[in-house]
């Protein structure tokens, strides 16, 4: 078994085509399919149903496939982080993100970066979720992971800023006039809500947090992505609960945004399953000196908030 032979199954699983993964990997079709079958000899099973149109994973194939993307995705790493041991001057960096981050703070680093670094190609990776970003950076899809703290992470976890979560409603809504409103007073309202919305005590934050006020909210629309949510609320479907960078960042004019009273706070960190190093450890360094560093007292990961009914995260 070869980590070839592994890059070779990933592609035709990804492609779902021998053809199309032949194109791509610059090889044969023949070529290819004896490098496959000599993979499935080594593993001892076939890991792959051939079809009339495309391929099908095996139950050996769904076994091992998440093990083969893995190997692929750290030597592609390992490559990375060895061109960049000299510093951040040439190769190209991985960074993982959820919606939010990528639509409110990653614009304006990456101009920054690619001023200061115009030799380093970024690929940037979007996950609707805080669990989703976390699965894939974990399985090795990127060099960082920037989002919410992640909880039980086993590698390394660097605070790099404080989001203030912020509630969205209609430029001509009867709150439209203030800055700041209270749970109770929106108990009445439908909500749209968005899959970034973390768990608080095994319940969705607005759940919690609104049931602590005294009232169970009313779903309107649930939606994958913040940015739909911050529309949709801005068009009148109902409240929603977003980073205020989100809002600043790809909405404009066309909504009010108030501040919960107590405020709503909550960490946004950089984490990856090794310590940045080079190019990678570069990014975090303009990433921090970007976005100012989190005070302690007031934000923290979700799992400081779980006994406190004055703060909470809420939807990202």
């Amino acid at each position: 078994m070869s980590l070839r032979q592994m890059e070779y199954f990933v592609t035709v699983v990804e492609e779902a085509s021998f053809t199309r993964a032949a194109e791509l990997l610059h090889v044969s079709q023949p070529a290819l399919s004896h490098q496959i079958k000599a993979l499935e000899r080594s593993v001892g099973g076939a890991l792959l149903e051939r079809l009339p149109r495309g391929v099908r994973l095996t139950p050996m194939g769904r076994a091992f496939l998440p093990h083969a993307e893995l190997a692929v995705r750290s030597a592609a790493q390992a490559r990375r982080a060895a061109r960049a041991a000299a510093g951040a001057e040439g190769g190209e960096l991985h960074i993982a993100a959820v919606h939010s981050v990528a639509v409110g703070v990653l614009p304006d680093v990456f101009a920054r970066w690619r001023a200061a670094h115009p030799r380093v190609l970024l690929h940037l990776h979007e996950y609707a979720s805080s669990e989703a970003l976390e699965e894939q950076v974990e399985r090795g899809a990127a060099d960082l992971a920037v989002g919410p703290a992640p909880a039980d992470w086993p590698g390394t976890v660097v605070p790099v800023g404080e989001e203030d979560i912020v509630l969205v409603v209609p430029f001509d809504d009867r709150f439209a006039g203030r800055t700041k409103v209270t749970l109770p007073e929106l108990a009445d309202r439908p909500w749209v809500r968005c899959a970034m919305e973390p768990v608080v005590q095994g319940e969705r934050f607005l759940d919690w947090a609104c049931g602590r006020a005294g009232f169970t909210p009313r779903t309107a629309v649930f939606t994958e992505h913040s940015s739909t949510a911050v529309r949709m609320a801005a068009a009148g479907v109902g409240v929603c609960a977003v980073p205020s960078h989100l809002v600043r960042h790809a909405v404009g004019e066309d909504c009010a945004v108030l501040s919960h009273d107590p405020p709503w706070k909550r960490t946004l960190t950089v984490f990856a399953r090794v310590a940045p190093t080079g190019a990678a450890e570069a990014f975090v360094d303009l990433l921090r000196s970007a976005w100012p560093h989190p005070r302690v007292a007031t934000a923290a990961p979700l799992r400081a908030y779980e006994d406190c009914p004055e703060n909470g995260p809420a939807a990202a």
